[in-house]
């Protein structure tokens, strides 16, 4: 699996948010995009994610020598990031299930066992409004790493997480994601410690930011 990046940019009414970005990104390997805040850092994983569409430039997603189209790449790729909603009126139980009509899960689990992984079998049955903000974090985070994909982006993963939850993240991330492409935008090692490749916003400005 890879997706590659060419000339990639990305603008909004007369301001550039990135431009030329040229990156190959590899199955088997983490890469980190770094940034302060108002960088460019989520509009960058959003586009490569198929949310957004690029203003200039081009991407490709490849399985082999195979080339993916639009409608067939959001089946490899799985996002998370705190400002994704959850459904707030199910319970935990009810969301994974529901999740996992649309994205099966890894081989071998289900929504109960993913609850457990996460440490929140005592709130299973509850409904997700009355969740913490960390507690919401982690199930994001579950939709994301559980699901039956070969691509995982991480929009600022450590969100709203206390130390426990950011043990399960990296524990999450050594368990079930060395085989994957994980891509992590983040400001802080802490949520990209274990990337391979580190990657800057300063890459991909452009000396004239407008147009």
């Amino acid at each position: 699996m890879k997706i590659s990046l060419s000339k990639a940019g990305k603008r909004f009414n007369r301001e550039w948010i990135f431009r030329n970005a040229t990156i190959d990104f590899h199955t088997s390997n983490a890469y980190a995009i770094t940034g302060p805040n108002g960088s460019g850092k989520s509009t960058l994983l959003q586009a490569i994610a198929g949310m957004l569409q690029l203003s200039e430039g081009s991407m490709e997603l490849t399985v082999g020598s195979k080339k993916l189209s639009v409608e067939e790449a959001y089946k490899h790729i799985t996002f998370c990031a705190p400002y994704l909603e959850v459904i707030e009126e199910m319970t935990l139980l009810e969301f994974l299930e529901f999740h996992n009509q649309f994205k099966a899960f890894l081989p071998s689990f289900n929504a109960k066992n993913i609850v457990s992984e996460i440490g929140l079998e005592g709130a299973a049955n509850k409904q997700i409004r009355y969740y913490s903000s960390g507690m919401k974090q982690r199930v994001k985070l579950a939709q994301a790493i559980f699901s039956d994909a070969a691509i995982v982006l991480l929009d600022e993963p450590c969100s709203n997480l206390d130390i426990k939850g950011i043990e399960l993240y990296h524990s999450l991330i050594n368990n079930y994601c060395k085989e994957r492409l994980v891509i992590v935008c983040s400001n802080d090692p802490v949520e990209y410690s274990f990337c391979q490749t580190i990657l800057s916003m300063a890459e991909f400005k452009s000396p004239i930011q407008k147009e």
